[in-house]
């Protein structure tokens, strides 16, 4: 016979259920998966840290209704993300974080996203009412692409811009002294919506050209990848 088996019954005196969670500009006591609302993003890496995921969940009464993927540094991570963009809208979150998602770098960043969704800390935990479905594409901007930066430096050569999230650069811009003041940039992006309009290539290549900074006031331009 264990111990407690002659040991008397102290009642507890806290019965006020849990603390209320902020969500869509609301507090919330939550008690199941159902409870749970709102729109918020994950970042997972994969074991061996070679690659890195961004997960978006808009999430009502806790069924997952909008997902977006983005990966970063594998290419096989890509094809993971695709079926992970199957398996996640309709589901339960709680079935999500159970489920496979294929790659370690999204199990990782529906984990993430998952507490911050069950504590209250998810984008829309002011905002009356939540996000609407589709808002996850907000992020993306206009063109639809993932914001993406690239830089590249060494020692020897110093810094080179790759890509920002204005689009792929083209030039970069130095002053007297060699330091970076600018840069030229092609929205890869936009110049692909024109060409789908009907637009030549050329043309839609121009039309979807920018510069940043001083670019202009610059005295010497460089190829990033080359120079």
């Amino acid at each position: 016979m264990s111990n407690i088996e002659n040991m008397c019954c102290v009642n507890s005196c806290p019965h006020h259920g849990p603390s209320p969670i902020p969500q869509e500009g609301t507090w919330t006591k939550s008690c199941k998966i159902s409870d749970i609302s709102g729109l918020s993003h994950g970042i997972g890496k994969c074991a061996p840290q070679q690659g890195a995921c961004k997960l978006t969940l808009n999430v009502k009464n806790g069924i997952v209704e909008e997902a977006l993927v983005e990966t970063l540094g594998c290419s096989g991570m890509t094809h993971s993300a695709a079926m992970a963009g199957e398996i996640l809208p309709g589901k339960t979150l709680l079935e999500c974080l159970n489920t496979d998602l294929v790659c370690d770098a999204i199990n990782d960043a529906m984990k993430q996203i998952f507490l911050q969704l069950v504590y209250g800390r998810s984008q829309t935990a002011f905002s009356k009412n939540g996000l609407p479905i589709g808002a996850t594409l907000e992020d993306l901007g206009k063109t639809r692409c993932s914001q993406v930066g690239t830089i590249f430096s060494t020692t020897k050569t110093g810094v080179r811009y790759l890509q920002t999230v204005e689009g792929y650069i083209l030039e970069l811009g130095l002053d007297n002294n060699n330091e970076i003041i600018g840069y030229k940039f092609i929205n890869l992006g936009t110049m692909a919506k024109k060409i789908k309009s009907g637009i030549s290539y050329e043309q839609a290549f121009n039309e979807s050209v920018g510069v940043y900074g001083r670019f202009d006031e610059a005295v010497k331009f460089i190829d990033p990848r080359e120079n």
